[in-house]
C-alpha cells in the first residue's frame, strides 16, 4: 500500500508528483484487472521477455493462418454450393431429351427445351457468384463477373446452328466455339482466364462446365419455336447435346468430390490450429498472466490512496497563517 506522508513535512510539489504516479498506477492496474495480463511485460518478465515474445508471435501467426483458412474455406463452401445448384438443376434433363427424341414427342421436347434454358440461366447465375470482392469462377480475373448474358450465348449458338451444313459441321463449329482460345466462348461470353493461381479454383472453362453449358445451349434451342432444321425430329445434334450434358454431369460429380476433399483438409487444419493454440496460450498465460483478483484488490487500495491524496491537497490549499495561529 502507498503511504501518504503527513502534510506537515511533505512539500506540495512532491504531493503533486505522488498523485500523478498514483493515477498512472491506477490506469495500469485497471487495465490489468480487466485483461488479466501484465501491461509492462518487459519489467515483469525481465530476462524471460524473449521467450514470451516468441510465444506471442506464435499465437499471432496462428491467428493469421486461421483467418486465411477461414477465407479459403469460405471460397470452397460457395464453390461447392454453386456446383451443387448446377448439378441439381441439370439432373434428368439429358435422359428426358433423349426419351422425347426417341418417341418423337414434340410436347415433351418443347418442355425439355424450356427447362434446359431455365437451367442454363441458373447455371450462369451461380457461375457469376462472388465471395467478398472475388468472383470465384473467373480464374485470375477475379474482379469482374466471368459470364455475359445467357441470351448472348444463345444468339451465338443459334447463328452457328442456322449456318451449319449438317450435324458433323455443327459439331466441329461448336468444338471451335467452346474449346479454342479464339473461339466465341472466350471472345463473347467468358471474360475470365483459363487458369487460376489458386489450384483449388474452378473456372468457367473447365471441361465439365463447357460440356454442361454447350449441351444445355443446344437443348434450349431444340424447341419447334426456334425453327432450326438441324434440331428437327430425332436430331443427331440434339442427341449429341444430351450426351455432352450427361458427360459434363459425371465430370461435375468428380469435381465436387475434389472440392470436398479440399474442404475436409481445411477443416483438419483448423482443428490442428485449435490444439496448437490451446497449448501455446496456456504457456503464454503462465508467464504473462496477472492475477485478476490481486489486481482488483490493488486497484481498490490505489483508489483509496488517491482519494486521500486529493483530500490532503485540498487541506494544504486552504492553509493560512491565521489558521495555523488558531
Amino acid at each position: 500500500m502507498l503511504r501518504i506522508p503527513s502534510f506537515t513535512n511533505l512539500p506540495k510539489s512532491d504531493l503533486s508528483e505522488a498523485i500523478v504516479s498514483l493515477r498512472d498506477r491506477l490506469t495500469t492496474t485497471s487495465k490489468e484487472a480487466v485483461t488479466g495480463r501484465y501491461s509492462d511485460l518487459t519489467a515483469h518478465l525481465s530476462g524471460r521477455i524473449s521467450q514470451a515474445m516468441l510465444g506471442k508471435k506464435a499465437l499471432d501467426d496462428i491467428s493469421l493462418e486461421r483467418s486465411q483458412l477461414t477465407l479459403r474455406g469460405g471460397r470452397l463452401d460457395i464453390t461447392q454450393r454453386s456446383l451443387e445448384v448446377v448439378q441439381e438443376r441439370t439432373n434428368g434433363l439429358a435422359a428426358r431429351m433423349q426419351a422425347a427424341l426417341g418417341s418423337d414427342d414434340q410436347v415433351s421436347k418443347t418442355a425439355v427445351a424450356r427447362d434446359s434454358k431455365a437451367a442454363l440461366e441458373e447455371t450462369f447465375s451461380v457461375l457469376n457468384t462472388r465471395y467478398g470482392e472475388r468472383f470465384l469462377f473467373s480464374g485470375n480475373t477475379a474482379s469482374t463477373p466471368p459470364l455475359a448474358a445467357v441470351e448472348d450465348l444463345l444468339a451465338d449458338i443459334r447463328l452457328i446452328a442456322s449456318t451449319a451444313v449438317d450435324a458433323a459441321d455443327l459439331a466441329t463449329s461448336l468444338d471451335t466455339y467452346f474449346n479454342t482460345p479464339g473461339g466465341g466462348w472466350r471472345q463473347n461470353i467468358y471474360s475470365g482466364t483459363d487458369t487460376s493461381s489458386d489450384p483449388e479454383a474452378v473456372t468457367a472453362t473447365d471441361p465439365h462446365i463447357i460440356q454442361i453449358v454447350s449441351g444445355l445451349a443446344v437443348m434450349a434451342l431444340a424447341g419447334p419455336d426456334e425453327a432450326l432444321s438441324l434440331f428437327d425430329g430425332n436430331s443427331p445434334s440434339v442427341h449429341a447435346a444430351a450426351e455432352s450434358l450427361g458427360y459434363g454431369q459425371t465430370a461435375l460429380t468428380t469435381a465436387r468430390a475434389e472440392v470436398g476433399i479440399s474442404q475436409a483438409k481445411v477443416a483438419r487444419q483448423k482443428e490442428s490450429l485449435d490444439v496448437e493454440e490451446t497449448v501455446l496460450t496456456a504457456a503464454f498465460n503462465e508467464t504473462t498472466a496477472r492475477d485478476q483478483y490481486e489486481a482488483a484488490s490493488e486497484l481498490r487500495e490505489l483508489e483509496g490512496n488517491l482519494e486521500a491524496s486529493y483530500l490532503l491537497t485540498s487541506r494544504l490549499a486552504n492553509l493560512s497563517l491565521m489558521n495555523y495561529l488558531r
